[in-house]
């Protein structure tokens, strides 16, 4: 551990002959097994890649808001689009941040027996007055999937499986990318960016833009056993990557998803993030993996939240986490299911 907070790995270990892959393995395991959470170096990416999605993100949230509102998510029934300050929620609570959602460009699922996750299925929203967003944003998705299947090979390796074990069982992979802004308060008390919350899927590739902190996450003491708030400021040339509930599932608790928040900068500064979210289509399952018996021992089940129930079907955990954050949306588009779950609960 550094102090950071957080360990440190770099991809390209893997790329550096079979002991140094080894040893990254290793260290893999070891940071989602004791923390869920670390710093990525060595992903490849250019600089100039950066820099042009730091742009857009910027040139974005600088439009005037007519056009930000032309692609507001309440138009969108798949959840996609333009979300103003304080229309989305973690836990109940408002968020203080404004974004855009974006997904795989597919056509809208018009099958009437289609199951309910099927919704999340369609086209983005994109900005009329900002072209070059789509380039970029299409230019970052293709190298972080590759990032992220590399990863997932080394985690399958790292716990026994065979190499191409989620391969296998991802089908065509649902992603998401978040581009988040988030403004400033001059309230002196810390304020809501995003509430503690874990991410539903399997594997997210968070950059922060540089210099800018408010990312925390929830570690245990090795002393107490007690849960606190650690900072994970930004690491120059490193992505910030945390596993989600379904990499929890699938291992039975040996890897652990871990909450996590973002507390607002203090105004006039603010802060962008861009989160990429890697998981299975939105009809697998991903099956429990045969821990050898050294890992298996130390497995300590699924994190059992009855106000939080996780699925093994990704588009279950996927639909639970989009009706929760958005309800506007929910409300307009999809009454029906907002009404079946008021019901069951």
């Amino acid at each position: 551990m550094t102090e950071l907070n957080l360990p440190i790995l770099d991809l390209s270990q893997l790329d550096a002959g079979p002991d140094a892959a080894a040893q990254f393995r290793d260290d893999l395991r070891a940071a989602t097994h004791d923390v869920g959470f670390f710093y990525l170096t060595g992903t490849g990416e250019s600089a100039e890649l950066e820099q042009r999605l730091h742009r857009a993100a910027r040139g974005f949230f600088a439009l005037p808001e007519a056009d930000k509102l032309a692609i507001e998510n309440v138009k969108s029934p798949h959840f996609r689009g333009y979300t103003r300050v304080g229309g989305e929620r973690t836990q109940g609570k408002v968020d203080w941040r404004e974004q855009i959602d974006i997904g795989p460009e597919r056509p809208v699922v018009s099958d009437p027996d289609a199951p309910d996750f099927a919704r999340l299925i369609g086209p983005n929203l994109w900005p009329a007055a900002q072209p070059e967003l789509r380039e970029v944003v299409s230019e970052w998705h293709d190298h972080l999937s590759g990032v992220a299947r590399k990863l997932l090979r080394a985690w399958a390796l790292s716990l026994g499986a065979g190499e191409n074990y989620f391969d296998e069982h991802f089908g065509e992979p649902s992603t998401l990318i978040k581009i988040v802004r988030y403004p400033g308060t001059e309230d002196p008390t810390p304020q809501q960016g995003v509430g503690a919350h874990k991410d539903s899927g399997v594997l997210t590739l968070l950059w922060v833009e540089p210099g800018k902190g408010g990312l925390q996450v929830e570690r245990r003491d090795g002393a107490t056993g007690e849960w606190h708030w650690v900072d994970a400021p930004p690491v120059p040339g490193a992505f910030v990557v945390n596993i989600g509930e379904l990499l929890e599932y699938a291992t039975q608790g040996y890897l652990i998803a871990t909450k996590h928040r973002v507390i607002s900068p203090t105004y006039p500064d603010d802060r962008i993030s861009v989160p990429f979210f890697f998981n299975p289509a939105l009809d697998k399952r991903l099956p429990l993996i045969e821990l050898p018996a050294d890992l298996a021992a130390h497995a300590r089940g699924v994190t059992q939240d009855p106000a939080n129930p996780i699925h093994a079907l990704y588009g279950e955990n996927a639909l639970k986490s989009r009706l929760r954050a958005h309800p506007d949306v929910a409300e307009l588009h999809h009454p029906e299911l907002v009404a079946a779950r008021a019901a069951s609960a």
